[in-house]
C-alpha cells in the first residue's frame, strides 16, 4: 500500500502541461495549475475516500470550482498551491462529487489517463 507522502511525490512529478485543464496558463513555476480534478481522481484511485468540490473565492472576488479529497474526515488538497494567496474556500458549498461526474468529459478522461499513467511510472521507479 502506498502512503500519502510517496503518492504526493509521484503526482507532483507527473504534472505537466498536458494534464492541466488550462494548458496555456500552466507553468513549471506553478505545476499544480489546472490539475485539481484529475489529481483528486488519482488520489481516490490509491487512497479511496471522497472527491470534494468547493467554491474557491479568489482575492479579486472571482469564483472558481476546486476539487480535493476527503479521507476519513481529513481534507487532502494536493493542488491548493495553484490558487493565489488570499483565496477562501466557501465551505458551506462543499459537496461530495462522484468520479463518474468528473470523468464525464472526454478531455478530462484524457488528462486523467495521462496523469495516472505518469504516476504509475513514477511509483514503479520509486519501488512501489
Amino acid at each position: 500500500m502506498i502512503d500519502l507522502p510517496e503518492l504526493t511525490q509521484a503526482i507532483r512529478k507527473a504534472w505537466c502541461r498536458e494534464t492541466s485543464h488550462f494548458p496555456d496558463c500552466w507553468t513549471p513555476e506553478n505545476p499544480a495549475w489546472g490539475q485539481c480534478a484529475v489529481t483528486a481522481v488519482v488520489v481516490q484511485d490509491y487512497l479511496c475516500g471522497n472527491i470534494v468540490r468547493a467554491l474557491a473565492i479568489l482575492p479579486d472576488k472571482r469564483k472558481v470550482q476546486h476539487y480535493f479529497n476527503r479521507i476519513y474526515s481529513e481534507d487532502i488538497d494536493l493542488t491548493r498551491e495553484q490558487l493565489p494567496a488570499g483565496t477562501r474556500m466557501k465551505v458551506q458549498q462543499v459537496e461530495v462529487r462522484m468520479r463518474d461526474g468528473l470523468l464525464f468529459y472526454e478531455d478530462t478522461v484524457k488528462r486523467y489517463n495521462l496523469l495516472r499513467q505518469r504516476v504509475d511510472v513514477n511509483l514503479r521507479e520509486m519501488g512501489f
